[in-house]
This record gives C-alpha cells, sequence and structure tokens, in this order.
C-alpha cells in the first residue's frame, strides 16, 4: 500500500504534551475517529472520564423573568460559570424545565399511545432532560400513559450516568421507569434483540462529540486519501500518514456525501482546465466526516427500525482554526478561562473536541441508515424504510412547541430565541410510505 506523510514542520511537536498521546497511539497508525474517541472516551485519560464536571448542573432554574434584559443576564451567567468552574452549561440546564418540556412536547403530540412510550436519551449528561421530560408527561400526559413509560439513558461516562440517576431520583416515583445503560451507544452488541415497537430517541448535543475521520487531497483533484496518525520516530511527536481509501466506514461516508461526484461528472475540458490550474496553484483540501455518527445511525436503525429521534446541535461554530471543512473546535478551560488549540492533535484528555453538524448530510446519513437513499439510487426494487425528515431553527422548534414567555426578560429579550443562533433541530420519524 503506497503512502505519504505530511512535512514534519506542520506536526504538532510540543515535547510536553508526548506522555498522553502515547497512550493513545501505540506501534502501530490509528485512524483519526479513534484518536478523538480516546481522547474523549478514554476510561482513564479522556475528556469526559477526567472531567466529570465538564457539563455543570445549575442548583435551581434561572428565574428570567427577574432579569432586566441582556446585560443583567450575561452577568448572572459569569457569575454562576465562575461559582462552578466548569466548561459549560448546556441548553437544557440553563433553561430547565422548559427546554425539556418542549422535547416533551413535541413527542406527546405525535406519539401512539395505544403503546407504552418508549423514550432512549443518548449521552444524557446530567439527567436536566430525562427528569424535565418525566416531570411534564407526570403532570400533562394521561395516567396510564405515564404508568407504562420506560426512560432508557444510554451513557458512555460512568460518572455521569450517576450525575443522572442522582438527578432523576429527586422524583421518588421515575425510579421505576428509569434506568442508565452505562456502554457505547455505537456498540451493536450492547442493544441485544431488535425492538419492533415505536420508541423515541432524544440526542441533545451528542453529535458534535462524536469521533469524525479526516480525509485528504494534495490538491483540488487529487483523490482522496485516508488520514491516520503515528508516532515520529523521536515517540514524541505525532505525524499524519495518508492512505488511498480502503477502511469501508470512511468509503461509506465518501459515497454518502458524494465527494467524488466532481471528478465523474465534469466534461473533459473543464477537467483539463482544473488539472493544469491545480498544478500551477496546487490548493491541499481536508474534509472532515461524521464516520461516527453514520455508525450510531447505522445501529439505531438496525436496532430500533420504527424509532422517532429528535437531535438538537450545532449547526455551525465560530472561530474555527482548524483546516478543513467541519473541522472542529478543540477547546479547554483553566483558571476559569477558555482556550483554543490550532491543532486537534494537542487533545490531551483536557481539551473538548466538539464539530459543527451537516444538517443536510444529516438527513442524508439517515435516509440511507433507513435503507431509502441506497435503495432510490440503485434503483433497486425492494422497499425501503422512507422517513419524514424536518430541521428547524431553535428558536423555530421553541416557539412550535415550548412556552418562550417562560425565558423571557423584562425588557423583552429572551436569550431562548435571541441567542443559540447556531443550533438547529432535527426531526426524524418513520412512515409507511414508500413512494
Amino acid at each position: 500500500m503506497t503512502f505519504s506523510t505530511v512535512n514534519p514542520a506542520q506536526v504538532w511537536s510540543p515535547p510536553l504534551r508526548a506522555l498522553y498521546s502515547t497512550h493513545i497511539v501505540g506501534d502501530k497508525p490509528i485512524l483519526v475517529r479513534d484518536f478523538i474517541h480516546s481522547a474523549l472516551y478514554h476510561p482513564i485519560h479522556g475528556y469526559f472520564s477526567r472531567r466529570s464536571r465538564s457539563v455543570g448542573v445549575l442548583e435551581k432554574s434561572i428565574k428570567f423573568n427577574q432579569l432586566e434584559g441582556q446585560k443583567a443576564y450575561m452577568r448572572y451567567l459569569d457569575t454562576i460559570y465562575k461559582q462552578n468552574d466548569i466548561s459549560w452549561f448546556t441548553p437544557v440546564e440553563l433553561f430547565k424545565p422548559w427546554y425539556a418540556h418542549a422535547i416533551a412536547e413535541a413527542i406527546m403530540r405525535t406519539a401512539n399511545f395505544s403503546v407504552p412510550l418508549k423514550i432512549y436519551e443518548i449521552g444524557g449528561g446530567s439527567g436536566t432532560c430525562a427528569k424535565g421530560i418525566l416531570d411534564y408527561i407526570m403532570l400533562n400526559a394521561p395516567a396510564k400513559v405515564y404508568n407504562s413509560m420506560t426512560y432508557t439513558s444510554v451513557e458512555i461516562s460512568p460518572s455521569l450516568a450517576e450525575v443522572q440517576r442522582e438527578t432523576v431520583s429527586e422524583v421518588r416515583s421515575h425510579m421505576s421507569k428509569f434506568k442508565v445503560e452505562c456502554r457505547d451507544a455505537a456498540d451493536r452488541c450492547g442493544w441485544g434483540n431488535v425492538e419492533q415497537q415505536p420508541c423515541w430517541v432524544i440526542m441533545l448535543e451528542v453529535l458534535d462529540n462524536l469521533p469524525h475521520d479526516l480525509v485528504y487531497s494534495e490538491n483540488q483533484v487529487s483523490s482522496w486519501k485516508e488520514v491516520w496518525i503515528e508516532k515520529q520516530h523521536d515517540r514524541e511527536t505525532l505525524n499524519e500518514l495518508y492512505k488511498p481509501l480502503k477502511d469501508s466506514l470512511i468509503t461509506r461516508c465518501v459515497d454518502i456525501m458524494d465527494l467524488e461526484k466532481t471528478h465523474t461528472t465534469q466534461s473533459n475540458a473543464v477537467s483539463k482546465v482544473k488539472n493544469i490550474w491545480s498544478k500551477v496553484y496546487p490548493k491541499p483540501r481536508r474534509c472532515w466526516l461524521p464516520t461516527g455518527c453514520l455508525k450510531l445511525f447505522e445501529v439505531l436503525h438496525e436496532v430500533l427500525p420504527k424509532m422517532s429521534l429528535i437531535a438538537s446541535d450545532f449547526s455551525y461554530l465560530p472561530d474555527v482554526t482548524i483546516p478543513g471543512e467541519r473541522a472542529p473546535l478543540v477547546s479547554t478551560k483553566k483558571d476559569g478561562k477558555s482556550s483554543d488549540y490550532e491543532n486537534y492533535l494537542e487533545a490531551q484528555g483536557d481539551a473538548d473536541i466538539f464539530f459543527p453538524t451537516d444538517f443536510w448530510l444529516l438527513e442524508r446519513i439517515d435516509h440511507y441508515c433507513s435503507g431509502w437513499l441506497k435503495l432510490q439510487r440503485d434503483h433497486s426494487p425492494k422497499k425501503g424504510r422512507k422517513r419524514r425528515t424536518i430541521t428547524l431553527e431553535t428558536s423555530s422548534f421553541m416557539e412550535e412547541f415550548g412556552l418562550p414567555s417562560k425565558t423571557r426578560t423584562k425588557d423583552g429579550y429572551n436569550p431562548l430565541l435571541d441567542d443559540f443562533k447556531n443550533t438547529k433541530f432535527f426531526l426524524s420519524v418513520p412512515t409507511h410510505n414508500v413512494k
């Protein structure tokens, strides 16, 4: 197999950071997604294991109606961040219980109550969403719905799993309906038998922390190559290694994105011009692939074929300096101050790695994993499971399903609607319509 390496002058090389990297990268090269997975989720060295308080928990809900306006709200946020010394508060935490109540309302409007309500939450954080949804259904749904429902949190972090149990147990009756399964949701083995009944899956700020792969092209017309990571000969620095596309998860993701279509659909004249231009002005290309999302969706569609999905995440991230399409932010917090790294290889267990979500691509992955997109493209006579999907701005989702008046300040400023402009909701539900 042919391969190439990046210029050593371009790699990350602070010697004091080498120790942790050697825990991730052994004697053999690893894919970028495996590096990111270890940096975030390694049981000893990973960010979410070492920083159990990376996601904050507010002792009490914010009384937005008592705040004068945006300046007062920002001062309040600054105070609680300093008091808690955590990386960040999730939207479901900042706007509790109203954020979770909106999700519960969305579920209640479309759920089939002729069968027991089953909810799965992937990456439940502090348990605030679970408790808020259980509270809402207990108070607003028919008693038989609450009494027969189950809520399962699939959480990879043991420390966060314990926090979730503590949060939900504040209401005693919830505990007979709630459980935490401490495992990786993308691992098919943990799911057991296929669930044939309708169910709901919730993922809030999960997609951004899923492992991604990286592909590289040395110019505008060269083929994409997989990026691997290996140790340098000095054993203290890391190197990017480029190999032809071979990994099945990467090639499936490239296929879904149609990254290669520009090479196959252009006219000969256009191709010749691009070839000449690429030689005169070569421009390397880097593209981050949501292979962790693809793997998770493949598993979910297999084990929960009748699932309805609600996912919320960042649609873009500001001030990203790491190169490549859909590149991540790598951020750490020390002494109450956040700082961003300029190279993803600097992640060493004390840094969060989070990506923007391409919601157009997310929809394609959803249809692909349900079998519909692939069957349509291949003109297969088989029946695929078509899905109804919609992407909404967070403000639109909350105006439709929530109570925005509860998060409005005295002067009319509403952080739930006015902030988080870079977040969206993705809703996907099954349908029997295959035409």
